[in-house]
């Protein structure tokens, strides 16, 4: 059985990873002024940054269910079985509903699969279903691959501000923090598939160096794959990726990646991002 794997931008997989396994990837957008502009190909995340810091209205939309139904039937034409579905968590964005209904009408078997996660956090749920369904699994050995990676797989992330969090309206459980923003530097996760506050610092030095610390005791001495995004913050995120390669001893792959123009509109410049995921 030949079991097609898709996915949507939000994952943020490394271009080599897409081409080896032959993954689809369905786009979102994002809509800056009156421009509608497809994650990946026409909107950067640099302009995104740009438009946020000159306070133009930047939101984001799902794919409509016509992307994922043509995804679908290209699968099917190109000899697949079936085909398993994975995307950011139904919280965030309506593109699970879409899959789920252009599922409904597809000429062969299509699972979707709500991750609850966004970003490599659902890039590494995506990678674990694309290797068991490359060794021949089944599509219920693939999604079960899938989900125990997500039930393993933790994201941090801290932010300069909880302004674009709240103006996107993905802020969640966060927005207990809102009264003391401009006296905190808070410190995020993802549980349950929602920002979750964990942790406020009065600094961003010492935010970035508690993230430090939460990665490295998350990851334990284990066997890890570790990603640390950012968005517009390049030389702090090598500077972490480095710190955490001299300090996690059962490190496998260290990934360091720009969150692209979806999460970028949300998050805002100063992102700083770690996700730590167990073989």
């Amino acid at each position: 059985m030949r079991v097609a794997i898709v996915t949507d931008s939000t994952a943020y997989l490394p271009d080599e990873a897409v081409l080896r396994y032959g993954i689809d990837v369905v786009p979102l957008s994002v809509v800056m002024g009156d421009e509608v502009l497809t994650e990946g190909s026409g909107a950067s995340s640099a302009e995104v940054a740009q438009a946020l810091q000159r306070r133009v209205q930047v939101t984001t939309s799902r794919p409509g269910p016509e992307a994922f139904a043509a995804v679908y039937r290209a699968a099917a034409a190109a000899g697949a079985d079936a085909v398993v579905s994975l995307h950011l968590s139904a919280e965030f964005s309506g593109t699970y509903e879409a899959a789920l209904l252009a599922a409904a009408g597809a000429p062969l078997p299509v699972r979707v699969v709500d991750t609850r996660m966004v970003a490599m956090a659902l890039g590494y749920c995506v990678l674990t279903a694309a290797e068991t369904a490359s060794a021949g699994g089944t599509p219920d050995e693939v999604v079960a691959a899938a989900e125990k990676r997500a039930a393993e797989t933790t994201g941090f992330f801290y932010v300069d501000t909880l302004e674009y969090l709240r103006r996107g309206g993905r802020i969640g459980p966060a927005r207990a923090l809102l009264g003391s923003a401009l006296a905190v530097k808070p410190l995020l996760h993802l549980q349950d598939g929602r920002i979750q506050p964990l942790e406020k610092v009065r600094t961003s030095s010492r935010a970035i160096a508690r993230l430090e610390e939460i990665a490295i005791q998350q990851a334990g001495t284990g066997e890890v794959d570790v990603t640390v995004h950012h968005l517009v913050a390049e030389e702090r995120a090598q500077i972490l990726a480095e710190r955490l390669r001299e300090r996690i001893p059962g490190l496998r792959e260290l990934y360091v990646g720009e969150v692209g123009a979806v999460i970028g509109a949300h998050v805002g410049p100063g992102l700083l991002a770690v996700v730590v995921s167990p073989r």
